[in-house]
């Protein structure tokens, strides 16, 4: 059976605010919550059995860059709250606690060392607790970037779902430059429930799952939109307007890689940036 995930949340409400700020999809939980409503509706609508919350930036980094700290626990509950209304809308479905990257996407350098991280994500963690079904790290990008996700969010007894983003040239290893292998002794450790490939090219993600497959884990796998990206895209503040969308991965290009997934292993299939409610019809029109 395949569980189908949700696409992307930030880049669907850059596209649907018409505009892109240095708090990326933060800004629609300050100006318009109504928005991030609407996209977990039709996530739903076209057959994804979870909403991912809207709370991959809530980080305590990125608001004190942007001067709104006091601001993190109320807008990682309206966060879950917006998730919730919208599954019991639906009346069916899981909610997944989204945390973030520490530091800044795809630049594991930046994030703290495990056990400073693991102390904010279990802070955020406990306030995601009484909303979610389980929490999901979401584009760890090192090993110890994923340990310090784990050690965090596994505080609150609730399963913890591990998303890895690996090099789009190599999807071997993670964007770090390590072997994806050398997260066998910590998946192993830590035990989550599921672990995947997300954020990467759609074809670095075919490279990386059955490298997962051979652990016995469940994986999932959900790529990016992207055509790469840019070495400008490096700290909090920068805007996703430097990055660009492929035009060649339409909604059925993409379920023809997510078949190459479920053929590799992945039980568990989504999209990330750039991979909207269309897509996520197409597979779920494939899969279900």
């Amino acid at each position: 059976m395949i569980t189908i995930l949700d696409g992307g949340m930030g880049q669907e409400l850059v596209a649907r605010a018409g505009k892109a700020t240095g708090l990326w999809s933060v800004q629609a939980l300050l100006d318009n919550p109504d928005m991030v409503r609407a996209v977990h509706d039709d996530y739903f609508a076209a057959g994804a059995d979870a909403a991912t919350t809207n709370s991959y930036s809530v980080l305590p980094d990125r608001f004190e860059t942007h001067g709104i700290g006091d601001q993190l626990d109320r807008l990682a509950v309206l966060a879950c709250e917006l998730a919730c209304q919208s599954r019991d809308a639906h009346g069916s479905g899981l909610v997944l606690g989204a945390l973030g990257p520490q530091g800044f996407s795809y630049q594991p350098d930046k994030c703290p060392p495990a056990d400073k991280a693991a102390e904010v994500y279990a802070h955020l963690a406990h306030v995601h607790a009484p909303f979610v079904d389980a929490h999901i790290l979401e584009t760890m990008s090192s090993v110890d970037q994923a340990r310090g996700g784990l050690m965090g969010a596994g505080v609150t007894g609730k399963p913890v779902w591990l998303s890895l983003s690996v090099d789009d040239a190599d999807g071997t290893k993670l964007r770090s430059g390590e072997p994806i292998t050398n997260m066998i002794p910590v998946i192993a450790e830590f035990n989550p429930h599921v672990v995947s490939i997300n954020c990467s090219l759609p074809e670095a993600v075919s490279q990386a799952i059955p490298l997962l497959a051979k652990t016995g884990v469940t994986v999932g796998a959900y790529a990016n939109g992207f055509t790469g990206i840019a070495d400008d895209f490096d700290h909090i503040g920068a805007t996703v307007d430097v990055l660009e969308a492929r035009t060649d991965l339409g909604p059925a290009r993409y379920a023809e890689f997510a078949q190459l997934w479920v053929d590799a292993g992945a039980t568990v299939i989504g999209g990330c940036c750039e991979v909207g409610p269309a897509h996520i019809a197409a597979l779920a029109a494939r899969f279900k």
